[in-house]
Protein backbone atom coordinates (compact mmCIF):
# COMPACT_ATOMS: atom_id res chain seq x y z
CA UNK A 1 0.00 0.00 0.00
CA UNK A 2 1.13 3.84 -0.74
CA UNK A 3 1.39 5.93 2.52
CA UNK A 4 3.33 9.39 2.83
CA UNK A 5 6.75 8.14 2.31
CA UNK A 6 5.48 7.19 -1.51
CA UNK A 7 3.95 11.10 -1.61
CA UNK A 8 6.82 12.38 -0.81
CA UNK A 9 9.02 10.49 -3.38
CA UNK A 10 6.63 11.16 -5.75
CA UNK A 11 6.99 14.74 -5.68
CA UNK A 12 10.77 14.78 -6.09
CA UNK A 13 10.70 12.15 -9.26
CA UNK A 14 7.99 14.56 -10.89
CA UNK A 15 9.53 17.66 -10.16
CA UNK A 16 9.66 18.68 -13.88
CA UNK A 17 5.90 17.98 -14.38
CA UNK A 18 5.11 20.27 -11.68
CA UNK A 19 7.85 23.04 -12.81
CA UNK A 20 6.12 22.73 -16.56
CA UNK A 21 2.69 23.14 -14.74
CA UNK A 22 3.80 26.67 -13.15
CA UNK A 23 5.41 27.51 -16.17
CA UNK A 24 1.36 27.32 -17.78
CA UNK A 25 0.11 29.33 -15.33
CA UNK A 26 2.64 31.79 -15.79
CA UNK A 27 2.54 32.59 -19.46
CA UNK A 28 -1.32 33.86 -18.67
CA UNK A 29 -1.09 37.13 -18.08
CA UNK A 30 -3.60 37.08 -14.92
CA UNK A 31 -3.10 41.05 -14.36
CA UNK A 32 -6.84 41.86 -12.61
CA UNK A 33 -5.58 45.78 -12.65
CA UNK A 34 -5.92 46.20 -16.10
CA UNK A 35 -9.16 46.41 -18.05
CA UNK A 36 -7.00 44.99 -21.10
CA UNK A 37 -6.11 41.64 -19.36
CA UNK A 38 -9.71 40.21 -18.14
CA UNK A 39 -10.31 37.91 -20.57
CA UNK A 40 -6.80 36.30 -19.16
CA UNK A 41 -7.63 36.65 -15.55
CA UNK A 42 -10.59 34.48 -16.94
CA UNK A 43 -8.72 32.43 -19.00
CA UNK A 44 -6.74 31.79 -16.09
CA UNK A 45 -10.12 30.77 -13.62
CA UNK A 46 -11.11 28.63 -17.06
CA UNK A 47 -7.73 27.14 -16.65
CA UNK A 48 -7.42 26.32 -13.05
CA UNK A 49 -11.22 25.03 -12.86
CA UNK A 50 -9.67 22.29 -15.25
CA UNK A 51 -6.82 20.97 -13.44
CA UNK A 52 -8.96 20.56 -10.47
CA UNK A 53 -11.66 18.70 -12.22
CA UNK A 54 -8.86 16.38 -13.80
CA UNK A 55 -7.56 15.83 -10.43
CA UNK A 56 -11.44 14.89 -9.01
CA UNK A 57 -12.48 18.29 -7.67
CA UNK A 58 -15.63 19.15 -7.69
CA UNK A 59 -16.04 22.54 -8.68
CA UNK A 60 -18.52 25.66 -8.84
CA UNK A 61 -17.59 28.65 -10.45
CA UNK A 62 -19.50 31.27 -8.23
CA UNK A 63 -20.26 34.45 -10.05
CA UNK A 64 -19.48 37.86 -8.89
CA UNK A 65 -21.54 39.71 -11.29
CA UNK A 66 -19.83 42.97 -12.69
CA UNK A 67 -17.72 45.72 -12.15
CA UNK A 68 -16.28 49.17 -13.51
CA UNK A 69 -13.10 49.66 -14.28
CA UNK A 70 -11.20 51.88 -16.59
CA UNK A 71 -14.96 53.34 -17.38
CA UNK A 72 -15.93 49.75 -18.44
CA UNK A 73 -17.91 47.39 -17.67
CA UNK A 74 -16.59 43.96 -16.90
CA UNK A 75 -17.06 40.91 -15.48
CA UNK A 76 -15.67 40.15 -12.11
CA UNK A 77 -13.22 36.78 -12.53
CA UNK A 78 -15.30 33.80 -10.64
CA UNK A 79 -14.50 32.68 -7.55
CA UNK A 80 -13.34 28.99 -7.95
CA UNK A 81 -14.97 26.68 -5.35
CA UNK A 82 -13.67 22.86 -5.14
CA UNK A 83 -14.62 20.46 -2.68
CA UNK A 84 -12.90 16.55 -2.51
CA UNK A 85 -13.50 14.37 0.29
CA UNK A 86 -16.48 13.97 2.59
CA UNK A 87 -15.58 11.76 5.19
CA UNK A 88 -17.24 12.58 8.22
CA UNK A 89 -14.19 10.99 10.13
CA UNK A 90 -11.52 13.15 9.01
CA UNK A 91 -10.86 16.73 9.44
CA UNK A 92 -12.12 19.45 6.68
CA UNK A 93 -9.13 22.12 6.00
CA UNK A 94 -10.15 24.99 3.59
CA UNK A 95 -7.49 26.13 1.64
CA UNK A 96 -7.52 29.66 -0.02
CA UNK A 97 -4.83 31.29 -2.81
CA UNK A 98 -5.63 33.61 -5.55
CA UNK A 99 -4.74 33.61 -9.91
CA UNK A 100 -4.70 36.67 -10.60
CA UNK A 101 -1.22 38.93 -10.36
CA UNK A 102 0.28 41.84 -10.06
CA UNK A 103 1.05 44.51 -12.96
CA UNK A 104 4.32 45.05 -14.82
CA UNK A 105 5.50 48.52 -16.45
CA UNK A 106 5.38 46.32 -19.37
CA UNK A 107 1.65 45.72 -18.70
CA UNK A 108 0.53 48.68 -18.90
CA UNK A 109 3.38 49.98 -21.66
CA UNK A 110 4.36 47.73 -23.73
CA UNK A 111 7.93 48.30 -22.83
CA UNK A 112 10.65 46.14 -21.97
CA UNK A 113 12.15 49.00 -20.20
CA UNK A 114 10.27 47.84 -16.80
CA UNK A 115 13.46 46.55 -14.81
CA UNK A 116 12.30 42.88 -15.71
CA UNK A 117 15.81 41.07 -16.75
CA UNK A 118 13.30 38.54 -18.41
CA UNK A 119 9.67 38.39 -19.69
CA UNK A 120 8.07 38.88 -17.02
CA UNK A 121 5.02 36.22 -18.22
CA UNK A 122 7.82 33.39 -19.75
CA UNK A 123 9.21 31.44 -16.37
CA UNK A 124 12.67 31.62 -16.41
CA UNK A 125 14.78 29.45 -14.31
CA UNK A 126 18.66 30.33 -13.63
CA UNK A 127 19.46 26.87 -13.46
CA UNK A 128 22.70 27.59 -10.83
CA UNK A 129 21.29 29.44 -8.27
CA UNK A 130 17.67 27.82 -9.21
CA UNK A 131 15.57 30.83 -9.23
CA UNK A 132 12.60 30.36 -11.30
CA UNK A 133 11.24 34.10 -12.73
CA UNK A 134 7.88 34.73 -13.74
CA UNK A 135 5.35 37.19 -12.77
CA UNK A 136 3.18 35.44 -10.12
CA UNK A 137 5.80 32.28 -9.49
CA UNK A 138 5.50 32.94 -5.71
CA UNK A 139 2.31 35.41 -5.82
CA UNK A 140 0.54 33.55 -5.47
CA UNK A 141 0.25 30.63 -8.44
CA UNK A 142 3.67 28.85 -7.06
CA UNK A 143 1.78 27.78 -3.78
CA UNK A 144 -1.83 27.20 -5.43
CA UNK A 145 0.18 24.80 -7.54
CA UNK A 146 1.56 23.65 -4.79
CA UNK A 147 -1.95 21.89 -3.33
CA UNK A 148 -2.45 20.79 -7.29
CA UNK A 149 0.97 18.95 -7.09
CA UNK A 150 -0.57 16.82 -3.65
CA UNK A 151 -3.23 16.36 -5.23
CA UNK A 152 -2.08 14.69 -8.15
CA UNK A 153 0.50 12.49 -6.32
CA UNK A 154 -2.25 11.36 -4.16
CA UNK A 155 -4.55 10.53 -7.26
CA UNK A 156 -1.75 8.73 -9.04
CA UNK A 157 -0.24 6.60 -6.31
CA UNK A 158 -4.00 5.53 -5.71
CA UNK A 159 -3.14 6.80 -1.72
CA UNK A 160 -6.37 8.87 0.28
CA UNK A 161 -6.39 11.99 1.27
CA UNK A 162 -5.73 12.39 4.95
CA UNK A 163 -8.46 14.94 4.97
CA UNK A 164 -11.10 16.43 3.49
CA UNK A 165 -10.20 19.92 1.46
CA UNK A 166 -12.59 22.73 0.31
CA UNK A 167 -11.05 25.39 -2.13
CA UNK A 168 -11.39 29.21 -2.89
CA UNK A 169 -9.49 30.71 -5.22
CA UNK A 170 -10.15 33.97 -6.31
CA UNK A 171 -9.26 36.12 -9.55
CA UNK A 172 -9.13 39.67 -7.89
CA UNK A 173 -7.16 39.64 -4.73
CA UNK A 174 -4.56 42.33 -5.80
CA UNK A 175 -7.24 44.50 -6.79
CA UNK A 176 -10.36 44.45 -4.74
CA UNK A 177 -11.16 41.20 -2.55
CA UNK A 178 -14.55 42.72 -1.51
CA UNK A 179 -16.52 40.32 -4.03
CA UNK A 180 -15.24 37.98 -2.35
CA UNK A 181 -16.02 38.76 1.46
CA UNK A 182 -19.70 39.46 0.17
CA UNK A 183 -19.66 35.90 -1.62
CA UNK A 184 -18.18 34.37 1.85
CA UNK A 185 -21.17 36.03 4.03
CA UNK A 186 -23.87 35.01 1.75
CA UNK A 187 -22.75 31.13 1.79
CA UNK A 188 -22.78 31.49 5.21
CA UNK A 189 -26.01 33.07 5.51
CA UNK A 190 -26.99 29.64 4.04
CA UNK A 191 -26.71 27.69 7.39
CA UNK A 192 -25.80 24.52 7.17
CA UNK A 193 -25.58 24.14 3.68
CA UNK A 194 -23.39 26.13 3.03
CA UNK A 195 -20.22 25.83 0.62
CA UNK A 196 -18.24 26.09 3.90
CA UNK A 197 -19.72 24.28 5.97
CA UNK A 198 -17.94 21.91 8.27
CA UNK A 199 -14.85 23.70 7.88
CA UNK A 200 -12.48 23.05 10.94
CA UNK A 201 -9.83 25.18 9.98
CA UNK A 202 -8.05 27.29 7.46
CA UNK A 203 -4.90 27.37 5.48
CA UNK A 204 -3.55 30.16 3.48
CA UNK A 205 -0.36 30.00 1.39
CA UNK A 206 0.16 33.90 0.59
CA UNK A 207 2.83 35.43 2.45
CA UNK A 208 6.98 34.46 2.68
CA UNK A 209 9.31 33.64 5.15
CA UNK A 210 10.84 36.23 7.33
CA UNK A 211 14.42 35.96 5.02
CA UNK A 212 16.10 33.65 3.15
CA UNK A 213 17.05 30.67 5.36
CA UNK A 214 14.23 29.66 8.10
CA UNK A 215 10.70 28.50 7.44
CA UNK A 216 7.55 30.00 9.38
CA UNK A 217 4.43 30.32 10.29
CA UNK A 218 2.55 33.74 10.25
CA UNK A 219 -0.70 34.08 12.83
CA UNK A 220 -1.31 37.53 12.46
CA UNK A 221 -1.03 40.58 9.97
CA UNK A 222 -1.68 44.62 10.92
CA UNK A 223 -4.72 46.57 9.86
CA UNK A 224 -4.27 50.09 8.29
CA UNK A 225 -6.44 53.18 8.17
CA UNK A 226 -5.29 56.27 5.66
CA UNK A 227 -5.52 59.73 6.18
CA UNK A 228 -5.60 62.52 3.49
CA UNK A 229 -5.66 65.93 5.10
CA UNK A 230 -5.85 69.45 2.75
CA UNK A 231 -5.07 72.72 4.16
CA UNK A 232 -6.26 75.78 1.83
CA UNK A 233 -6.58 79.29 1.99
CA UNK A 234 -5.75 81.52 -1.01
CA UNK A 235 -7.64 81.51 -4.22
CA UNK A 236 -4.82 80.71 -6.14
CA UNK A 237 -0.84 79.96 -5.99
CA UNK A 238 0.93 83.34 -4.31
CA UNK A 239 4.71 84.51 -4.55
CA UNK A 240 6.56 84.30 -1.66
CA UNK A 241 8.22 87.52 -2.21
CA UNK A 242 4.91 89.60 -2.74
CA UNK A 243 2.98 87.57 0.31
CA UNK A 244 5.65 85.82 2.20
CA UNK A 245 4.70 86.92 6.19
CA UNK A 246 1.38 88.63 5.25
CA UNK A 247 -0.64 85.70 5.14
CA UNK A 248 -1.69 82.10 6.76
CA UNK A 249 0.77 79.80 4.44
CA UNK A 250 -1.04 75.89 3.59
CA UNK A 251 2.04 74.85 3.80
CA UNK A 252 2.94 75.66 6.92
CA UNK A 253 0.15 74.25 8.60
CA UNK A 254 0.08 71.29 6.64
CA UNK A 255 4.01 70.36 8.17
CA UNK A 256 3.45 71.67 11.49
CA UNK A 257 0.53 68.89 11.61
CA UNK A 258 2.49 66.56 10.03
CA UNK A 259 5.10 67.16 12.35
CA UNK A 260 2.68 66.72 15.37
CA UNK A 261 1.66 62.96 14.34
CA UNK A 262 4.61 60.85 15.00
CA UNK A 263 8.20 61.30 16.17
CA UNK A 264 11.79 59.87 14.46
CA UNK A 265 11.69 56.94 17.01
CA UNK A 266 8.64 55.57 15.40
CA UNK A 267 6.18 56.74 18.65
CA UNK A 268 2.81 57.73 17.65
CA UNK A 269 2.04 60.94 19.28
CA UNK A 270 -1.65 60.98 18.51
CA UNK A 271 -3.19 60.22 22.34
CA UNK A 272 -5.03 56.92 23.02
CA UNK A 273 -3.09 55.00 20.12
CA UNK A 274 -0.66 53.50 21.70
CA UNK A 275 -1.66 52.72 24.32
CA UNK A 276 -4.11 50.48 23.24
CA UNK A 277 -1.92 47.88 22.96
CA UNK A 278 -0.95 45.64 25.80
CA UNK A 279 2.69 45.23 25.92
CA UNK A 280 4.27 41.75 25.67
CA UNK A 281 4.71 39.43 28.39
CA UNK A 282 7.86 37.58 29.06
CA UNK A 283 6.34 34.47 27.25
CA UNK A 284 5.51 36.74 23.89
CA UNK A 285 8.70 38.90 23.93
CA UNK A 286 10.78 35.48 23.74
CA UNK A 287 9.46 34.72 20.75
CA UNK A 288 10.97 37.76 18.94
CA UNK A 289 14.02 37.03 21.08
CA UNK A 290 14.05 33.39 19.37
CA UNK A 291 12.96 34.54 15.81
CA UNK A 292 16.14 33.69 13.10
CA UNK A 293 16.36 37.67 12.01
CA UNK A 294 18.93 39.80 13.07
CA UNK A 295 19.54 43.63 13.05
CA UNK A 296 21.95 43.17 9.71
CA UNK A 297 19.17 41.82 8.14
CA UNK A 298 17.18 44.77 8.62
CA UNK A 299 20.26 47.07 7.36
CA UNK A 300 20.40 44.74 4.68
CA UNK A 301 17.07 44.92 3.25
CA UNK A 302 16.81 48.99 3.38
CA UNK A 303 20.79 49.70 2.29
CA UNK A 304 21.89 51.68 5.47
CA UNK A 305 22.00 51.23 8.81
CA UNK A 306 19.18 53.35 10.22
CA UNK A 307 17.15 50.70 12.60
CA UNK A 308 15.32 53.03 15.44
CA UNK A 309 17.23 50.30 17.98
CA UNK A 310 20.02 47.96 18.31
CA UNK A 311 17.54 45.52 19.47
CA UNK A 312 16.52 42.59 17.87
CA UNK A 313 12.87 42.54 19.47
CA UNK A 314 12.19 45.56 19.62
CA UNK A 315 12.87 46.36 15.77
CA UNK A 316 10.73 43.47 15.07
CA UNK A 317 7.54 43.76 17.32
CA UNK A 318 7.66 47.81 16.06
CA UNK A 319 7.00 45.78 12.55
CA UNK A 320 4.86 42.95 14.02
CA UNK A 321 3.22 43.67 17.14
CA UNK A 322 2.97 47.27 17.51
CA UNK A 323 0.91 50.36 15.39
CA UNK A 324 3.07 52.54 13.05
CA UNK A 325 2.77 55.73 11.68
CA UNK A 326 4.09 56.65 8.26
CA UNK A 327 4.12 59.73 6.41
CA UNK A 328 3.56 59.60 2.91
CA UNK A 329 4.12 62.54 1.08
CA UNK A 330 2.39 65.85 0.01
CA UNK A 331 0.38 67.03 -3.13
CA UNK A 332 0.42 70.61 -4.36
CA UNK A 333 3.61 71.58 -3.52
CA UNK A 334 6.69 72.29 -5.86
CA UNK A 335 8.75 69.12 -6.40
CA UNK A 336 10.43 70.66 -9.72
CA UNK A 337 13.80 71.02 -10.49
CA UNK A 338 15.08 74.65 -9.27
CA UNK A 339 14.24 77.27 -6.79
CA UNK A 340 10.92 78.09 -7.47
CA UNK A 341 9.36 80.36 -4.47
CA UNK A 342 5.99 80.04 -4.73
CA UNK A 343 3.38 79.70 -1.62
CA UNK A 344 0.94 76.74 -2.64
CA UNK A 345 -2.86 78.11 -2.20
CA UNK A 346 -3.28 74.08 -1.18
CA UNK A 347 -1.57 70.94 -0.36
CA UNK A 348 -2.62 67.80 0.98
CA UNK A 349 -0.57 65.58 3.13
CA UNK A 350 -1.38 61.63 3.55
CA UNK A 351 -0.41 59.49 6.31
CA UNK A 352 -1.49 55.92 6.95
CA UNK A 353 -1.49 53.71 10.47
CA UNK A 354 -0.91 50.16 10.33
CA UNK A 355 -3.40 48.74 13.10
CA UNK A 356 -2.70 45.17 15.68
CA UNK A 357 -5.63 44.19 17.40
CA UNK A 358 -7.83 45.64 18.97
CA UNK A 359 -6.64 48.33 17.06
CA UNK A 360 -9.63 48.68 14.12
CA UNK A 361 -10.35 51.20 11.50
CA UNK A 362 -13.45 53.00 13.14
CA UNK A 363 -11.93 53.36 16.85
CA UNK A 364 -8.58 55.14 15.34
CA UNK A 365 -10.22 57.31 13.08
CA UNK A 366 -12.16 58.55 16.11
CA UNK A 367 -8.50 59.42 17.65
CA UNK A 368 -7.07 60.81 14.62
CA UNK A 369 -9.93 63.55 13.28
CA UNK A 370 -10.26 65.54 16.51
CA UNK A 371 -6.67 65.29 17.19
CA UNK A 372 -5.55 66.94 13.86
CA UNK A 373 -8.68 69.11 14.57
CA UNK A 374 -7.61 70.50 18.06
CA UNK A 375 -4.00 70.67 16.80
CA UNK A 376 -5.05 73.13 14.05
CA UNK A 377 -7.14 75.08 16.07
CA UNK A 378 -3.92 76.03 17.95
CA UNK A 379 -2.45 77.47 15.19
CA UNK A 380 -5.38 80.15 14.90
CA UNK A 381 -4.88 80.19 11.40
CA UNK A 382 -7.38 81.58 9.07
CA UNK A 383 -6.67 78.50 6.41
CA UNK A 384 -9.49 75.69 6.15
CA UNK A 385 -8.51 71.95 7.35
CA UNK A 386 -10.03 69.31 5.36
CA UNK A 387 -9.41 65.65 6.94
CA UNK A 388 -10.56 62.42 5.07
CA UNK A 389 -10.23 58.81 6.09
CA UNK A 390 -8.92 56.81 2.76
CA UNK A 391 -10.41 53.44 3.72
CA UNK A 392 -8.78 50.97 6.22
CA UNK A 393 -8.83 47.09 6.83
CA UNK A 394 -8.54 45.03 10.48
CA UNK A 395 -5.53 43.29 11.99
CA UNK A 396 -6.11 40.04 12.78
CA UNK A 397 -4.10 37.30 15.08
CA UNK A 398 -4.52 33.59 15.21
CA UNK A 399 -4.45 30.91 18.19
CA UNK A 400 -0.43 29.90 17.48
CA UNK A 401 -0.95 27.23 20.36
CA UNK A 402 -4.07 25.89 18.02
CA UNK A 403 -3.67 21.92 17.01
CA UNK A 404 -3.93 23.84 12.89
CA UNK A 405 -0.94 25.33 13.89
CA UNK A 406 0.95 22.67 15.64
CA UNK A 407 0.06 20.43 12.92
CA UNK A 408 2.27 22.73 10.78
CA UNK A 409 5.27 23.24 13.16
CA UNK A 410 5.46 19.04 12.71
CA UNK A 411 5.11 19.15 9.14
CA UNK A 412 8.10 22.21 8.91
CA UNK A 413 9.91 20.05 11.18
CA UNK A 414 9.56 17.13 8.96
CA UNK A 415 10.31 18.65 5.37
CA UNK A 416 13.16 21.32 6.57
CA UNK A 417 14.59 19.36 10.05
CA UNK A 418 13.82 22.50 11.91
CA UNK A 419 11.27 24.30 13.79
CA UNK A 420 9.51 27.07 12.03
CA UNK A 421 9.64 31.05 13.19
CA UNK A 422 6.49 31.95 14.55
CA UNK A 423 5.37 35.68 12.97
CA UNK A 424 3.30 38.53 12.25
CA UNK A 425 3.51 40.35 9.73
CA UNK A 426 3.03 43.99 8.75
CA UNK A 427 1.18 43.78 6.37
CA UNK A 428 -2.76 42.84 5.71
CA UNK A 429 -4.22 39.79 3.62
CA UNK A 430 -8.07 40.99 4.11
CA UNK A 431 -9.44 37.81 3.38
CA UNK A 432 -7.65 35.95 6.81
CA UNK A 433 -10.29 38.23 8.91
CA UNK A 434 -13.22 37.30 6.17
CA UNK A 435 -12.36 33.50 6.94
CA UNK A 436 -11.75 33.79 10.56
CA UNK A 437 -14.97 35.97 11.49
CA UNK A 438 -17.51 34.43 9.14
CA UNK A 439 -16.49 30.69 9.91
CA UNK A 440 -15.36 31.29 13.40
CA UNK A 441 -12.21 29.05 12.96
CA UNK A 442 -8.41 28.80 12.93
CA UNK A 443 -6.91 30.57 10.34
CA UNK A 444 -3.29 29.91 9.69
CA UNK A 445 -0.66 31.41 7.27
CA UNK A 446 1.85 28.46 5.63
CA UNK A 447 4.19 29.95 3.17
CA UNK A 448 6.11 28.86 0.49
CA UNK A 449 8.31 31.40 -0.58
CA UNK A 450 11.29 33.35 0.65
CA UNK A 451 12.11 36.95 2.21
CA UNK A 452 13.24 37.78 -0.97
CA UNK A 453 10.82 36.83 -3.86
CA UNK A 454 9.96 40.47 -4.67
CA UNK A 455 6.34 39.18 -4.81
CA UNK A 456 4.82 42.78 -5.90
CA UNK A 457 8.38 44.02 -7.81
CA UNK A 458 10.58 43.48 -10.96
CA UNK A 459 11.76 40.56 -11.33
CA UNK A 460 9.46 38.25 -8.86
CA UNK A 461 10.33 34.67 -8.60
CA UNK A 462 10.37 31.26 -6.46
CA UNK A 463 13.19 29.08 -5.73
CA UNK A 464 12.77 25.78 -7.86
CA UNK A 465 13.28 24.52 -3.76
CA UNK A 466 10.90 26.13 -2.27
CA UNK A 467 8.65 24.73 -4.65
CA UNK A 468 9.41 21.05 -4.54
CA UNK A 469 9.80 21.19 -1.17
CA UNK A 470 6.84 23.35 0.13
CA UNK A 471 5.08 21.28 -1.96
CA UNK A 472 5.93 18.26 0.46
CA UNK A 473 5.73 20.70 3.56
CA UNK A 474 1.50 21.40 2.22
CA UNK A 475 1.00 18.04 1.81
CA UNK A 476 2.55 16.49 5.01
CA UNK A 477 1.06 19.16 6.76
CA UNK A 478 -2.26 17.73 5.94
CA UNK A 479 -1.32 14.32 7.07
CA UNK A 480 -0.19 15.94 10.27
CA UNK A 481 -3.68 17.34 10.88
CA UNK A 482 -4.91 13.75 10.55
CA UNK A 483 -2.92 12.79 13.23
CA UNK A 484 -3.47 15.02 15.66
CA UNK A 485 -6.31 14.03 18.33
CA UNK A 486 -8.81 16.66 19.13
Amino acid sequence: MPSSADFLQYIDQHSQKFIDRLAEAVAIPSVSADAAYRADVIKMSGWLDNQLKGLGVETRLADLGTHVMDGQELPLPPVILGKIGNDPKKKTVLVYGHYDVQPTLRTFQAEKSDGWDTDPFVLTIDEKSGRMYGRGATDDKGPVLGWLNVLEAHQALGLELPVNIRFCFEGMEETDSDPLDRLIQSEVAKGSDNWFAGVDCVCISDNYWLNTRTPCLTYGLRGIIGFKVTISGPTRDLHSGGFGRMVHEPMTDLIYLMGKLVTPDGRILIPGVEEMVAPPDAEERELYEKLDYTIQDVEEAVGAPITISNDKATVLMGRMRMPSLSLHGIEGAFSGPGGKTVIPSTVSGKFSLRLVPPQTPETIEKLVVPYLEQEFAKLNSKNKIKIESMGGGKPWAADYKHWNYEAAIRATKAIYNRSPDLTREGGSIPVTLSFSESLGVNVLLLPMGRGDDGAHSTNEKLDRSNFIEGTKLLGTYLYEIAAIAT
